[in-house]
């Protein structure tokens, strides 16, 4: 801290601050309410990821990887389990396919009611919060009766998923999909089109176009550029190259753009869904037959596979060596450029009462980061 009239003050915002993105601290150094520079800090939950499954035999290792992202854990799941496919050569049947996009949309719907809460909080609108924790929740009954876990699934499983749906399930998930496709509305009016919001974003953690392309940008931040980008259109997997949705896309680059995108993935996921329910095959093996835990091994070869998550591309490689264990395994997610690179340039010359504003923006996952 200098002490003249330029003092700088420096404050650490979280890990215990609510508008924080999960455990994890931004240290700020502050010129009056001015950010002079901003280093983020990880290493408050979870971390070694990689290695604990590289320790692990292929079984053992799939109960690891839905914690590399609490809000959404079933791309990890989907990422994992294509991964071992692709090494062992096991084709999984159309049916357990739909499923898999049934479910990853789901977990996508109730990741943007997550984030719509914690954006919204983070310029006092607290209503929002609690009307999209709540529909959050019906999203996760759903899954509950899925999965017997509202939160970790551990359902999509190399081979295939892990049971069958319940007798009257798509029925349920189709009513839901009513209920929220009315919502939105609701949301429009209290949150999108508030004046508060548009006040607070617009123009706000703006993004250069060129350098969201070069930095390798990915999910709302790039599609807030006005970037047309999806894994699930340009590297189609399961059976999204079956399916019509579109790609959401605004030209502001800042933090309002940022939700729009997300709204808009909304509508779209709705849509997916919809798709899956009237194209789902009702006959085709949920998993295939797998060798025995210690006998289930990974030639030597390596692959890469990615989703299209909430957050962005989020991408897995993975090697084998001959052994029922997976000798490399590397996770390529969002939120390390993110959260590093991009976040701690935004923040340079913002206000204090932006932070929160912008860091929930930009779908920042810790344990993603500290894998």
């Amino acid at each position: 801290m200098e002490n003249n009239d330029n003092q700088l003050i420096k404050i650490y915002h979280g890990p215990q601050h609510p508008g924080i993105t999960g455990n994890m601290s931004m240290e700020l150094d502050l010129l009056g309410e001015t950010i002079k520079e901003a280093r983020t800090h990880v290493g408050y939950l979870h971390r070694g990821f990689e290695k604990l499954i590289e320790r692990r035999t292929i079984i053992q290792a799939f109960t690891i990887v839905c914690r590399i992202c609490v809000p959404e854990p079933d791309p990890n799941e989907e990422n994992f389990a294509r991964a071992v496919e692709g090494l062992a050569g096991i084709e999984i049947s159309q049916r357990a396919k739909y499923i898999r996009v049934m479910v990853l949309e789901m977990a996508r719907l109730a990741a943007q009611m997550l984030w719509m809460g914690g954006q919204s909080g983070s310029i006092g609108l607290g209503v929002v919060g609690q009307w999209s924790v709540y529909d959050r929740d019906l999203i996760l009954d759903l899954f509950e009766e899925l999965t017997g876990g509202r939160v970790y699934h551990m359902y999509i499983y190399p081979g295939g998923v892990r049971r069958e749906l319940p007798n009257g399930f798509l029925e349920k998930l189709a009513q839901l999909l009513d209920y929220l496709e009315r919502r939105l509305l609701d949301y429009d009016g209290i949150f999108f089109e508030n004046s508060t919001f548009k006040k607070r974003a617009i123009g706000v953690g703006v993004v250069n176009r060129d350098e969201a392309l070069k930095n390798g940008y990915v999910g709302q931040v790039l599609r807030g550029c006005g970037i047309e980008r999806d894994v699930r259109r340009d590297n189609p997997y399961l059976v999204y190259d079956k399916l019509d949705f579109e790609i959401p896309t605004y030209e502001g680059c800042d933090v309002y753009s940022r939700a729009l995108v997300r709204r808009g993935e909304m509508v779209e996921s709705i849509k997916i869904l919809r798709q899956v329910i009237a194209q789902m095959p009702s006959e085709g093996a949920i998993m295939q037959k797998l060798p025995k835990h210690r006998k289930f091994k990974l030639p030597k070869e390596d692959i890469f596979v990615a989703t299209e998550s909430a957050r962005g591309e989020f991408g897995y490689y993975m090697a084998g060596d001959g052994s029922e264990f997976i000798r490399r395994m590397q996770v390529k997610g969002p939120s390390l450029i993110h959260g590093f690179t991009l976040l701690e340039n935004l923040l340079i010359d913002e206000e204090l009462s932006n932070v929160a504003l912008i860091m929930n923006s930009l779908g920042i996952c810790p344990p993603e980061m500290e894998r």
